[in-house]
């Protein structure tokens, strides 16, 4: 949840604005814009109140916070009402308490005998009982070693216990009739007989997350809270955020994981560790088991959470976990197995030295052999900073080469390579919820819904107060509803598109011309290449009406404050870095950038994808974006490390698949991999390829939670340690630098990551001494920070432990971060943006007779990347349990299959069998799939076609065919 408008800081305000009033004859200030409520709460006197609750807009329905202002005739509630000079206020007037305490007696009444949020799982503190209006309860002053549950109904119990509240006999009798649980949901009960209709879920619901699912029906005692048209929640468009959860205030809405007591043994702060949102959360652990998940008030989520991040969490504990290393047995065919195979056909168990020495001995004995180039790594962006760092280092000073990626690879290579040669970063100008101060916002090629849920409600928090969204992408999402305009291009148009709109803002005079004179260079060179690509002569080629066009180019243009954020729809193409310039030279051309609601924003996919290629995991980069091939750099981490390194930049993702393949010859034909926490058996492009080099390897070392299916084709498993496991840094989209803190201990024989990599580097010969807590973890970051002086240098450890999360660049202990840049500069060697035009070019594979359709693939909200995590997350497999392709109706209808048909959909590298669902915001002639499913593997039919820049493969564009499979009924 997020507090909408907040109230002039102390120390900002100045005496003019102070308000002074009294409140229960003493004289206090108020701050200009703050309640009667949270003045009293800031001065040490919490007044009773139910339906009112941090983050939401004040509703003042309960009546639990009435005070009496003197002068006036009726009860005022302090939560909505504003204080003014020389106003008197009672909180804690006979009138006032009797008001308060017959509210909360007649909710209590019609509470269920039994509840189903207990408070036993808090003390009256004395600090509680002192900020109370209420110091004693009717049986005497209150002891705060006595449980603060006098009932079991939350919040509720709490004020009754506070207040002296128990509830007259008579009173008890008249309870409502008690309307029957819903428990069809796999991760939420409702209990509406503990509902006191206070609002606080509809409004969670309906303004925070702009879901539009609760709603508040019929009237009088008939009133009820409701899903959709009264449908069951299971059943309706409810998406699992879990944010009405979090608001209740009795447990009427709960996780199913803490009904009743709320005992737990333990609560850890940490981070969410799926995408690159960043939310902050807390664990609440009992008899080591997360049983559920709060959202924390971090600065880019403040409180609210999306269903993976609330009720993805079991996976840590699932019975598929890597609890002991393994080693492949001799002879066995490296395959991978279906789901639910047995492993011990394959491998058998082995003792860490075992796994550990021959690991190492392999890999050091095909370098000794082969040289530096016959060795590469994949590493992790679902790891901690802390991991990356040592990996990258381990490969570039133990293996010897710049054989060393991730998945940034696959994701946004494309747009840090734009970034990079436009900007001078590859990290974004303003955080997501900068778009609170956009007028205009401009989403291409994302789906943050699913993709990035949380980031996703401050768009739509920006368009309920007026904000135009404008959607621009093959497909039509959720963002859709609250969009101003959506420009649903043709798939593969995407330069000619945005070349129109940058072609309308200098053929219209739309051009700031003081930023392009003062601020960027090759201004003449774009100009001159977007002549021809008029709106009216690029209409026929992306679809859209030149009028339209024109129409968004001119209110990015006009808005003070135009902000794009963009997924990867734009990066995954022959043409993503082309896509990525384009988007940044129209922010240039209208001086949209390095000002406040405006900018760039590359919506990072993993949790810390941002920090892993921050930390070095790219070939051609060491730690924080120093190209490998720059001689001063190269030198500096020559001497940093103590060690020759190497001068040519490495193999990325791909090109080491194929390096995997190469003949015998070939200098530097890939023989032996290290791969940590990283699927590319599931994750790259064309798998019967991928999969094919990787079993065609030496010798394979795979570090991992699961048996993936990238483990299956190991050599050596080594157990690792799922996020809350670890302690650790992380880098969301926001450039945030957050600390992730240790939950639960790895199970069985499961090692930390940190310390298996410091394990291999030891055997491979390097003299690495990281001492400390957590397998030595503060002293990596501060090595990693030393590495990275230029935008960490600021952010120490112990300024995390005590922030939680700090934004970068950050160059001092008390620089507080800055999370706008590029306000007066541009750190590329003039100073300036370089504008770079971009020319209308193909996808390496378009359709035809034979394959008539295009794939595009991507992500759904449920399931997370390869699904190795979330498809073992009791709630997110319960929701979306099967692989499904999406088409337009009117494709079935030409097909002639109806929604859920089994199909077979096939491209000249592969073929899946999968059910279809019915999507109209998909294109005609296109096809969606998620490519979590490893049983209709969306990545065996894509195209390892390489943006030439990025060296991205172009996963949002192949041709395929569907067609019915045999003894499939249409209607099936």
């Amino acid at each position: 949840m997020n507090a909408r408008t907040l109230p002039i800081p102390v120390g900002d305000m100045t005496a003019e604005q102070a308000i002074v009033f009294e409140l229960d004859g003493q004289p206090v200030t108020a701050h200009p814009g703050e309640t009667i409520l949270k003045a009293a709460q800031r001065h040490g006197v919490d007044i009773p109140h139910l339906c009112y609750t941090d983050g939401l807009r004040p509703d003042g329905n309960c009546r639990a916070c009435v005070v009496e202002i003197v002068g006036e005739r009726t009860l005022a509630p302090s939560c909505c009402r504003a204080p003014a000079q020389g106003m008197k206020v009672q909180a804690a007037s006979p009138r006032a308490r009797k008001s308060q305490q017959m509210v909360v007696e007649m909710l209590l009444s019609d509470m269920p005998d039994k509840g189903y949020r207990w408070n036993d799982g808090e003390k009256n503190t004395p600090e509680l009982i002192a900020g109370s209006a209420y110091s004693s309860s009717a049986s005497g002053p209150f002891d705060s070693n006595i449980s603060a549950t006098v009932g079991q109904h939350g919040e509720l119990s709490a004020w009754a216990s506070r207040m002296g509240v128990a509830v007259r006999p008579a009173l008890k009798g008249l309870r409502r009739e008690q309307p029957a649980p819903d428990l069809s949901h796999p991760a939420m009960a409702v209990n509406l007989d503990a509902c006191i209709q206070c609002n606080r879920c509809v409004r969670a619901c309906r303004e925070e997350q702009v879901n539009d699912v609760i709603g508040y029906a019929q009237r009088g005692a008939e009133s009820k809270i409701v899903f959709d048209l009264d449908d069951p929640m299971a059943e309706s468009t409810c998406v699992a955020c879990g944010e009405c959860v979090q608001a209740c205030p009795t447990g009427a809405l709960s996780a199913k994981t803490r009904i009743g007591s709320q005992v737990v043994d333990r609560k850890v702060d940490s981070v969410c560790p799926f995408c690159g949102v960043g939310c902050l959360v807390t664990y609440n652990v009992k008899d080591e088991k997360i049983v559920s998940v709060d959202g924390r008030d971090g600065p880019a989520n403040h409180g609210r959470l999306c269903v993976k991040g609330r009720f993805g969490f079991d996976y840590a504990h699932h019975p598929d976990r890597l609890t002991m290393p393994l080693i492949r047995k001799p002879g066995v065919p490296k395959e991978v197995r279906p789901y639910g195979a047995d492993w011990r056909d394959t491998f058998r168990e082995a003792t860490w030295d075992e796994a550990l020495d021959l690991a190492a001995a392999q890999l050091k004995g095909l370098h000794g052999t082969h040289g530096p180039k016959a060795l590469a790594g994949f590493g992790s962006a679902k790891g901690s900073n802390e991991e990356a760092y040592l990996f990258q280092k381990l490969v570039r000073t133990g293996f010897g080469s710049n054989n060393v990626d991730h998945c940034t690879r696959l994701c946004h290579a494309s747009s840090v390579a734009a970034l990079l040669e436009g900007v001078g970063s590859g990290a974004v100008s303003n955080p997501v919820n900068d778009v609170e101060r956009a007028e205009l916002i401009l989403v291409i090629g994302s789906n943050p819904t699913a993709n990035h849920p949380v980031a996703a409600t401050w768009m739509k928090n920006a368009a309920q107060r007026g904000a135009k969204i404008v959607l621009a992408d093959p497909r039509v999402t959720d963002i859709g509803r609250h969009a101003w305009r959506t420009l649903q291009f043709k798939a593969d148009t995407d330069v000619a598109m945005l070349n129109a709109l940058i072609h309308t803002v200098i053929d219209e005079g739309l051009v700031d011309e003081a930023f392009v004179r003062d601020r960027t260079s090759n201004f003449d060179a774009l100009k001159a290449n977007v002549m021809a690509c008029s709106p009216e002569a690029m209409a026929p080629v992306c679809g859209i009406p030149a009028e339209t066009l024109r129409e968004v180019a001119r209110a990015f243009a006009q808005s003070k404050a135009s902000m794009i954020l963009w997924g990867m729809g734009v990066s995954q193409h022959v043409h993503g870095t082309d896509n990525a310039r384009c988007l940044i030279a129209l922010c240039a051309v209208t001086g949209q950038i390095g000002k406040p609601g405006s900018g760039l924003h590359p919506l990072r996919g993993q949790n810390n994808v941002q920090g892993a290629s921050d930390a070095g995991l790219i070939p051609m980069m060491f730690p924080n974006y120093q190209r490998v091939d720059n001689a001063g750099a190269h030198a500096w981490f020559e001497d940093f490390w103590g060690t020759k390194l190497d001068e040519a930049p490495g193999y990325t993702v791909v090109e080491i698949m194929h390096k995997a393949l190469a003949p015998d010859s070939d200098p530097h034909k890939v023989r032996g991999m290290y791969i940590m926490g990283e699927n590319p058996a599931m994750s790259d492009p064309d798998l019967n390829h991928a999969r094919h080099a990787l079993a065609s390897l030496e010798h394979l070392v795979v570090q991992d939670i699961f048996l993936t299916e990238t483990a299956w084709l190991a050599d050596v498993v080594l157990p690792a340690s799922a996020w809350p496991e670890k302690a650790g840094t992380a880098s969301n989209t926001d450039r945030m630098v957050q600390m992730g803190r240790r939950a639960l201990n790895p199970p069985g024989g499961a090692r930390p990551d940190l310390w298996i990599i410091q394990q291999i580097a030891t055997r491979m010969g390097l003299a690495w001494a990281y001492e400390g807590e957590e397998s030595g973890v503060a002293a990596v970051y501060d090595e990693m920070r030393q590495a990275m002086q230029a935008s960490i240098g600021g952010i120490t450890w112990s300024r995390l432990e005590r922030d939680s999360s700090v934004t970068y660049p950050c160059l001092a202990e008390d620089d507080p971060g800055q999370p706008i840049v590029f306000t007066e500069q541009f750190p590329t060697p003039t100073g300036r943006l370089k504008l770079v035009p971009a020319n209308v070019i193909s996808a390496a594979e378009t359709p035809n007779a034979d394959y008539p359709l295009v794939l595009i693939t991507g992500r759904q909200l449920e399931h997370w990347h390869t699904g190795s995590m979330t498809r073992r997350s009791a709630v997110l497999d319960a929701i979306e349990p099967m692989a499904t392709a999406s088409l337009h109706g009117e494709e079935l209808a030409r097909l002639g299959v109806q929604p859920g048909t089994m199909v077979g959909i096939r491209s000249r590298r592969g073929m899946v069998q999968v059910r279809v669902r019915r999507d109209d915001g998909t294109p005609r002639g296109a096809v969606f799939m998620p490519f979590a499913y490893v049983e209709a593997a969306a990545n065996l039919l894509t195209n390892a076609a390489l943006d030439p820049f990025g060296k991205i493969p172009e996963f949002k564009y192949c041709a395929v065919a569907v067609e019915l499979l045999p003894g499939s009924s249409a209607g099936a």
